[in-house]
C-alpha cells in the first residue's frame, strides 16, 4: 500500500483540492481527481527527501481552526489600522526564536505567519533557530512572540514531532 500511496495525506489533500477546483462531485471528476491524487505523489516522490511525519491529526484540525479565526480577526485589525492615521502605525522587524526542528513544520509556521494579515515571515536563519518577521503594527514584541509560539509553534511541534 505504501508503494501505491507513498503520501496518503498528500493524496487526500490533492483529491480535495481537485474537487474544489472543478466545483463538482460528479463521479467522473471524483475518479479523475483520485487518479491524479495517486499519480502526482508517485511522480514527485524523489523531490521529497524528508517526508513529514504527522502524529496528531486532531491537533491539526484545531490548528487550522485557530489559523482561520486569526485570519479573520487580523483582516479586521489591518483594515482598521490602514483606514486610520498612518502615523499611528509602528512597523518593525522581530526575531522569533524557533523550537521547531522539522523543516516542514518551520515552513508551515513561516507560511502561517505570512498568510495572517499584518505579518510577513522574511527569513529563516541558516541554522534554523530563528525566523525574521515583519510586523505592520508592533505593540509589544515579547507578547507577540509568546502569542506566535503558543498559538502556532506549540501545535506544530505536537503535529510534527520528528
Amino acid at each position: 500500500m505504501k508503494r501505491l500511496l507513498p503520501q496518503p495525506m498528500f493524496s487526500l489533500f490533492l483529491w480535495l483540492i481537485w474537487l474544489l477546483l472543478v466545483n463538482t462531485v460528479a463521479p467522473g471528476q471524483m475518479v479523475l481527481g483520485a487518479l491524479l491524487a495517486m499519480a502526482i505523489p508517485l511522480f514527485t516522490i524523489r523531490f521529497w527527501p524528508d517526508q513529514p511525519c504527522m502524529r496528531s491529526p486532531l491537533t491539526l484540525v484545531a490548528y487550522l481552526a485557530v489559523f482561520f479565526f486569526d485570519i479573520v480577526i487580523a483582516n479586521l485589525t489591518v483594515a482598521r489600522l490602514i483606514l486610520g492615521p498612518v502615523r499611528r502605525l509602528r512597523p518593525a522587524f522581530i526575531t522569533l526564536p524557533l523550537d521547531l526542528k522539522n523543516d516542514f513544520a518551520i515552513t508551515l509556521l513561516a507560511h502561517t505567519i505570512s498568510l495572517t494579515p499584518g505579518t510577513v515571515s522574511s527569513q529563516v536563519a541558516e541554522d534554523r533557530r530563528s525566523l525574521l518577521i515583519h510586523v505592520l503594527d508592533l505593540d509589544d514584541e515579547a507578547r507577540l512572540i509568546q502569542r506566535i509560539k503558543q498559538r502556532y509553534e506549540a501545535p506544530l511541534k505536537e503535529i510534527f514531532p520528528c
